[in-house]
């Protein structure tokens, strides 16, 4: 044999030795990539009263214009849909609450229920009731009347480990018979 045909014969016993390597297990980690994941715990009835604690003081901060609390209550890319349609933004809200624009001899809520999605997302539906309450749009000089019972559905979610409100929507809830 020539030299040549000997490396040759090395090279072909070579590739072939290297491909009887062990194949790699890529099924081996299957099960774990594929199984669902270990459910996140969270206390549902902490996160409730938390949430109703933070509905009821947001409805105070309207009534009593504490701006600073909103601030820390809306999250900075808050979506507001007020009863008329109009929406908002976090700093129109605060800008509403500092103005004085919204007052109300009381602001009640009714019928809270939250629904908890995980740790760190929920929302809550239910009434809410204005009484004497009154809302001057910019250059108007006649506020209108905004007393009446509302059904509102506010979207919750946990930033940097404090609840904070996402987005909110309130619909007047018209008398019975009341065409709108």
């Amino acid at each position: 044999m020539n030299r040549s045909a000997i490396a040759l014969l090395i090279l072909v016993v070579v590739l072939v030795l290297n491909g009887c390597q062990p194949a790699l297990d890529t099924n081996r980690n299957i099960a774990a990539a594929t199984s669902t994941p270990a459910k996140e715990t969270f206390d549902a009835a902490a996160i409730e009263a938390e949430l109703i604690k933070i509905e009821r003081e947001w409805a105070d901060a309207s009534k009593t214009h504490n701006a600073e609390a909103v601030k820390r209550l809306l999250a900075d890319s808050a979506v507001i849909v007020y009863p008329d349609g109009m929406t908002a933004t976090k700093a129109d809200e605060v800008r509403t609450i500092e103005s004085g624009a919204l007052s109300a001899d009381s602001f009640e809520m009714f019928d809270p229920k939250v629904t908890v999605i995980d740790g760190d997302a929920a929302f809550m539906s239910g009434r809410s009731v204005i009484k004497n309450g009154k809302f001057t749009m910019p250059n108007q000089k006649r506020p209108i009347d905004i007393s009446g019972e509302y059904r509102f559905l506010d979207v919750y979610a946990k930033r940097d480990g404090k609840w904070q409100i996402v987005a909110s929507q309130a619909t007047k809830i018209l008398p019975q018979g009341t065409a709108p």
